[in-house]
């Protein structure tokens, strides 16, 4: 039984190109089918979330991350009586849009799209990405998503204006997300929060000592744990206060969503877009504590002179390659090539250097700028 302000899959607006129904598959268990099965998707395995495999291959890549989130939210969706397979599709698709190299490469490419009147924006760059560059099907190009997978692509973390965004017009820009949508973003935040500080640990940047002073919640499930498991190993005290960090970060995001929905009186789906603010939400105490984690993960880690090097070489490269392509449009493949004829040269070299993983720019920027940067 789905609350009555989720969203059934019979709501739902349909594809933009009409399909016959699947005998044992809804559409939105067919929109998180094909979203795996989606190049794009596997891409996100060679993709950095904050870590490279210079430190090790058990850190987080953008697929596990997105792994991570997708069990998260399926868990809160299933408590909060939600459509757990639409949560699931957008969890799934929700980073599929983002740049080699994390959030430096996205820096860079932004920053090279702004030099020419442009800007970079993974979101919209996932829904370019599944409207137009995946190619599967004979009928269509894209994945021919349901309209509220599309939808939650662009909006599940942040809210587009219609004078601004007027090519987002029919997403409804006007009206909030379903709370399926909503989910996707905390459950996101959840997901990376409690991993960095676990990645962190593991390459040896931030210390459990660190964090234990930086972080007051992480601090009180530590003293709880050092009293239940005095003789335990340090990691195993580490790995079990993060697990109840986590675990009150899930709980609390589904007690007050329940709570904020019954406050609002919220009855139906279309109550749920019609209210003034996203109704998922975290608790004002609980937030206060992510908050917290937020700035000791900034100055402690994002921050952090040992991942400098790396994230500079990373919007080097991103830079370098733009500016490659922007300068020799003929160097690019044909394919891409073929696209300068219809639109922009700096989207087609961004839309190019965005679907990279940080394996096969590398490689494109030794073959195509390493001769010239040695030189300098």
């Amino acid at each position: 039984m789905l609350a009555a302000c989720a969203l059934r899959v019979e709501q739902s607006r349909g594809r933009r190109h009409a399909e016959p129904p699947h005998p044992y598959r809804d559409d939105f268990q067919r929109d998180r089918d094909r979203v795996i099965h989606s190049r794009a998707f596997r891409r996100l395995e060679n993709k950095t979330q904050v870590f490279t495999r210079r430190y090790s291959d058990h850190f987080r890549n953008r697929l596990t991350h997105t792994i991570e989130v997708a069990q998260i939210a399926r868990t809160a969706a299933g408590a909060l009586d939600l459509n757990v397979d639409l949560v699931e599709s957008l969890a799934l698709v929700h980073d599929i849009g983002h740049p080699p190299f994390g959030h430096a490469g996205e820096k860079a490419l932004d920053a090279a799209m702004r030099a020419h009147g442009y800007s970079f924006d993974h979101n919209l760059h996932a829904l370019r990405i599944v409207e137009d560059f995946e190619l599967r099907y004979a009928d269509f190009r894209g994945l021919n998503l349901t309209f509220e997978v599309r939808e939650g692509i662009i909006k599940h973390s942040r809210d587009y204006s219609a004078l601004e965004f007027p090519e987002l017009g029919e997403y409804l820009l006007d009206r909030r997300p379903p709370l399926e949508a909503q989910l996707i973003d905390l459950a996101d935040e959840i997901a990376y929060q409690t991993a960095d500080l676990d990645d962190g640990t593991e390459a040896r940047i931030l210390t459990s000592e660190e964090i234990r002073a930086g972080v007051p919640l992480f601090e009180s499930f530590y003293g709880e744990v050092e009293r239940r498991y005095p003789d335990a190993l340090p990691k195993l005290k580490f790995n079990e206060a993060l697990k109840r960090v986590l675990n009150l970060l899930v709980t609390d995001l589904i007690e007050n969503t329940v709570a904020r929905v019954r406050a609002a009186g919220i009855k139906n789906l279309e109550g749920v877009r019609r209210y003034p603010e996203r109704l998922v939400a975290f608790s004002l105490a609980v937030e206060g504590h992510c908050d917290q984690l937020r700035r000791f993960l900034y100055e402690r880690l994002y921050l952090s002179p040992d991942l400098k090097p790396e994230k500079d070489t990373a919007e080097r490269t991103v830079r370098e390659l733009f500016e490659y392509w922007t300068s020799r449009p003929q160097a690019l493949p044909a394919s891409y090539q073929e696209k300068t004829r219809h639109e922009p040269l700096p989207r087609v070299v961004c839309d190019y250097i965005a679907g990279m993983t940080d394996n096969f720019i590398q490689e494109q920027h030794a073959a195509l700028c390493g001769k010239r940067t040695a030189a300098r």
